[in-house]
């Protein structure tokens, strides 16, 4: 089938790598088409910080402020609509939209995110990204000193709990069942004056989103500001993985330093390629994508 329209980039997300990458591509003269579902991972989340010029801001006002700018750029344009299919074509790639529309692209960049898998814990997704947090960068400042808790196991939550150790004295590592910490593990969180827990959780208490205690079984209850926890992850997109691109160890999209995936002609960047989830990292990582987008379409 012919396509509806020709651009030289689709950038597949439009948040803020997929935004940054825009606006790299619209300074340096590209034509680019944003295909944006409106799902950011960030949606619940009240506040962003460590960004800046932008901490505190709430993630919606930033991402406002850069679609505005970007759309100062007349050969971009950001369009609210879902990619569904995409595919390698002699020239280039053609992606088919939840619409029905077929848009030619030589260069495609992936920016969709990733999908997180809650667990089946009463109050635990009501409180993500509020009060259950996976960054302690971008929101341990504002719970330091109170009662916090992160929620892991084994090596993982032993180098979590340490870590959030950082940010209070008053710190508890809830294993959701028995511990598999080493002896020494053990050992060195009782020297920090951090409390284990085994007991499995049985739900969040929570008002709006914000975590008042943890109720163990039994009917125990640990009061609490916040809890730390890293939770499964699917990719947000398919696409990437239907055209060949390869997934890491840890489920991420693989890309090299310039943000290259493993096709030719696909890029991508945010937190589909990275543990790193912060809005500095994802922008970052964006604009590098968009300039090399750029330098690839030179040799064209």
């Amino acid at each position: 089938m012919e396509p509806n329209s020709s651009v030289e980039v689709v950038i597949i997300g439009g948040s803020y790598a997929g935004l940054a990458a825009a606006m790299s591509l619209g300074r340096a003269l590209r034509t680019v088409l944003v295909l944006d579902s409106g799902q950011p991972c960030n949606r619940q989340t009240p506040y962003s910080h460590n960004f800046l010029t932008q901490d505190g801001e709430t993630p919606a006002a930033i991402r406002a402020k850069a679609l505005a700018q970007v759309l100062q750029y007349p050969t971009v344009q950001v369009v609210q609509e879902q990619a569904m299919q995409a595919e390698k074509t002699p020239a280039g790639f053609l992606v088919t939209t939840a619409s029905g529309q077929l848009i030619a692209a030589q260069k495609l960049i992936f920016a969709t995110g990733i999908q997180d898998l809650m667990p089946a814990l009463p109050g635990f997704a009501e409180c993500w990204g509020i009060s259950v947090l996976h960054c302690p960068y971008c929101h341990g400042y504002e719970v330091h000193g109170q009662p916090l808790g992160v929620l892991g196991n084994g090596d993982a939550g032993f180098m979590q709990a340490r870590l959030i150790r950082n940010w209070t004295p008053q710190l508890t590592l809830f294993t959701n069942g028995p511990a598999t910490l080493s002896p020494q593990q053990t050992l060195q969180l009782r020297e920090a004056g951090i409390r284990t827990e085994e007991t499995p959780l049985q739900a969040l208490y929570h008002e709006r989103g914000h975590l008042q205690q943890v109720v163990l079984q039994g009917g125990r209850q640990v009061p609490l500001a916040a809890l730390f926890a890293h939770v499964p992850f699917r990719q947000h997109c398919e696409l990437p993985v239907l055209l060949g691109c390869t997934l890491t160890e840890s489920g991420h999209l693989q890309v090299d330093d310039w943000q290259k995936t493993s096709v030719p002609g696909v890029y991508a960047a945010g937190d589909a390629t990275t543990p790193m989830r912060t809005v500095a990292v994802a922008v970052a990582a964006g604009t590098k994508a968009g300039a090399f987008v750029n330098h690839e379409l030179l040799a064209l």
